[in-house]
């Protein structure tokens, strides 16, 4: 008696390659966790995740940016050296900065809804600056939003303290990772044309 062995294809090649760039943009993001400066201003340090958030959202759209962030908090939370300076684990998800993290998945979806307009990926070549920046702006609010309540709560600060070292005491750094993703976007378009 021959069994027959037929290849099964239990996920589709669109699927593999979507799940397999937005894991390239959670490990990109948690390499950047990995460049952090002291921030004399606020107790949280300034790291270049937020970039990442950013082009997870600008490239792979809302649901695959989305996911690339959720990918990277569990694989922060079961112990991948992902977070700030390379910490991990539960307690980075409840502490000081957990609004931030928790934020991330919320920020790529809306920026890339924006930038897509809506939850499919378009072609980038035909969005223009404002678009990305206003996209990126949105998602800061939404991380500052998320990363300031937390922090107010955390370290019993009061609103215009904790707006101030949450949010305010950042600003500098968001305005150049906005300028960063915005040049990495163009330069990207222009290599492809």
């Amino acid at each position: 008696m021959a069994a027959s062995t037929e290849s099964v294809e239990l996920v589709g090649d669109e699927a593999a390659t979507n799940l397999a760039r937005a894991a390239l943009f959670a490990a990109l993001v948690g390499a950047f966790a990995y460049v952090t400066f002291p921030n004399p201003v606020s107790p949280v340090s300034v790291t270049l995740q937020v970039l990442g958030v950013f082009l997870a959202g600008i490239y792979l759209g809302p649901v695959w940016g989305a996911g690339s962030l959720v990918l990277y908090l569990a694989a922060g939370a079961l112990g991948a050296p992902v977070f700030q300076g390379g910490t991990a684990g539960v307690g980075a998800l409840v502490g000081q900065s957990a609004g931030y993290l928790w934020s991330y998945p919320l920020a790529a979806a809306a920026v890339g809804a924006v930038v897509h307009r809506g939850a499919t990926p378009r072609d980038l070549d035909g969005v223009g600056v404002p678009t990305l920046v206003g996209a990126m702006a949105l998602g800061t609010a939404i991380i500052y939003g998320f990363g300031v309540a937390v922090l107010a709560l955390v370290l019993s600060l009061g609103p215009v303290e904790a707006v101030t070292v949450g949010a305010v005491a950042f600003l500098p750094a968001e305005a150049l990772k906005v300028a960063a993703a915005v040049g990495i976007v163009r330069s990207d378009a222009v290599a492809a044309a």
